[in-house]
């Protein structure tokens, strides 16, 4: 420090929050900036990446290969120029830049050729430290007073004070990028709000998005506990149709994961923590309806009305989800389908297209990826990402109001608001 008498220090930009648009942030800046100024990362926890280390499995899902304004629940004008400031192509060269090779995988999403998230966080690291951008840790943020404010001295009218654990630092411009809720053991556990709240932002009301299911005991989710299957839910709140989308499910021992129910579970908590009523029901069989299940059951009846319905049912489903259905209906699995009564068939066809699961909660912030809510886009200049309320106060990533689906998309938020948000504070 400059001072360690009085624990005070300097810096021309100051990055508040070293996860993933922070690092980008301040690596775009460095380079940006002409030479000699100093640029300073504060993070309140002991090391960095956390957050990047757990992601995809511990592999890190840099990017997907195709980025839409529509795989993010936010502002789309904003969203389509922030992405195409720095797209997926920019960021597969930037990466590659720093030595890390990505490969695509059948979903889309790309991971690091090594398959590890330490590659990842490595490389920013590296790319950090070669550009002289001062990494210091264990200094979380409390408060930052912004130039002419009334509680700014003379000395330091022109200048933001960031008080921190390990003291304060002066510096010209900052960058806020503390994250949102999610995962708060890795340090991001939404007082960077607070922060900008004091500065006179406004923060939108925030929820666990990305987050397993839990539902009601008793359900059959236990039996089925690491059965992957393609489903489609839907979430409907008041009569209304809120969300529907196919994709991957994972049965759990305490209720439902995987990729469709992580992009689902945004709209059903965002439904229930604002009053309603949702319901989420699961298609067993996407693309199939009652009416063509019930066909279905029907013919098999006439070509084998000896079969058993487990036998019957275990054509269209694994034999595993197909028994925990029929026993969900009160459908003994032996029971020969010519002697399904017509009532039981439909029963059978509604539960098999129209599965209602019963949702008791979600799993926490501590099993949440991603945080929806935050700082209104529109607060922002997003040619910048400075603030439109304080001049020379920038943001970037999960701190503000706009959250994507699972697949990368939220890293390539980070990246492209980093980018941004660190080219323009280096110009000024």
């Amino acid at each position: 420090m400059d001072d360690p008498a009085n624990n005070t220090e300097t810096a021309d930009l100051a990055i508040v929050g070293g996860g993933a648009a922070g690092l980008a942030a301040a690596i775009f800046a460095a380079e940006a900036a002409p030479p000699g100024r100093r640029i300073i990362v504060l993070d309140g926890a002991k090391t960095l990446g956390a957050k990047i280390l757990v992601a995809g499995g511990g592999r890190c899902n840099v990017t997907h290969h195709q980025v839409r304004p529509q795989d993010f629940n936010g502002s789309q004008n904003i969203v389509r120029n922030v992405m195409s400031a720095f797209d997926v192509a920019a960021t597969i060269r930037w990466f590659s830049d720093m030595g890390v090779e990505l490969r695509q995988e059948e979903t889309g999403k790309l991971f690091p050729v090594a398959n590890t998230a330490r590659a990842v966080l490595s490389a920013l690291l590296e790319r950090c430290r070669a550009l002289n951008v001062v990494l210091q840790t264990s200094s979380r943020v409390t408060r930052i007073v912004a130039p002419d404010s009334a509680e700014t001295t003379d000395a330091t009218d022109r200048q933001f004070r960031i008080e921190h654990a390990q003291g304060v630092t002066y510096c010209s411009r900052v960058i806020v990028s503390t994250g949102g809720r999610s995962l708060p053991r890795s340090g991001s556990d939404g007082s960077g709000w607070d922060i900008l709240r004091q500065m006179g932002h406004t923060v939108t009301p925030t929820y666990a998005a990305l987050v397993p299911l839990v539902l009601d005991a008793k359900m059959f989710h236990a039996t089925l506990a690491g059965v992957s299957q393609d489903v489609e839910l839907t979430v409907t709140s008041g009569g209304k149709r809120i969300d529907r989308r196919t994709g991957s499910l994972l049965w759990t021992h305490i209720g439902i994961s995987g990729p469709v129910v992580m992009d689902a579970s945004r709209h059903w908590t965002v439904a229930k923590e604002t009053g309603g009523e949702p319901t989420m029901k699961c298609n067993l069989l996407p693309g199939e309806t009652f009416e063509s299940i019930e066909q279905a059951m029907m013919k098999w009846t006439a070509d084998r009305p000896r079969a058993s319905m487990l036998t019957l049912l275990s054509t269209k489903l694994s034999e595993r989800v197909a028994a925990a259905i029929l026993a969900h209906v009160d459908v003994a699995p032996t029971t020969i389908a010519s002697q399904l009564s017509r009532d039981a068939r439909r029963t059978l066809a509604h539960a098999i297209t129209g599965l209602v699961l019963p949702v008791a909660q979600h799993r926490g912030w501590n099993y949440a990826e991603v945080t929806a809510g935050g700082v209104p886009l529109n607060e922002i200049d997003y040619r910048t990402m400075e603030s439109r309320k304080v001049p020379g106060l920038y943001l970037a990533g999960e701190v503000l109001d706009c959250d994507g689906r699972i697949g990368g998309f939220n890293f390539q938020w980070a990246w492209a608001t980093g980018y941004l948000a660190g080219r323009a504070a280096a110009s000024r």
